[in-house]
């Protein structure tokens, strides 16, 4: 890590971008340790996806019916949501890990349900 001279920013080189799967490692990041100013050699997905993110908590953990809730009671709502399900769709994942991902696939296998990734469109 590095400064920038011009605006005091950290500089973080070779930074990986997940976004859309490419898996780009030759990023550059401008950063004041809570947002990212600039990503050079992003491309738009991945200028949008940097620029976008902070590292501050913006939402709670999570929302029952767009309320504030304890996280154990949405996983179980989840949970039930998904067992009643007659074809839970699965969908999503381009910004997790392959770990994360075979999680989504196993649970999808376990409930009957189907996977769907956003490249669909």
């Amino acid at each position: 890590m590095s400064r920038d001279k011009t605006n005091a920013l950290e500089i973080v080189d070779h930074a990986t971008c997940t976004f859309c799967g490419c898996v780009c490692d030759d990023i550059k990041l401008h950063t004041d340790r809570q947002r990212i100013h600039k990503a050079e050699r992003a491309c738009v997905l991945g200028k949008a996806w940097f620029l976008n993110h902070t590292a501050e908590a913006k939402y709670p953990a999570a929302l029952i019916d767009g309320r504030e809730a304890p996280l154990d009671d949405a996983i179980a709502l989840a949970a039930d949501l998904l067992y009643e399900a007659d074809m839970p769709l699965v969908y999503g994942m381009s910004n997790t890990t392959c770990e994360a991902q075979r999680e989504c696939v196993a649970m999808a296998d376990t409930i009957s349900g189907i996977v769907d990734s956003h490249t669909s469109l």
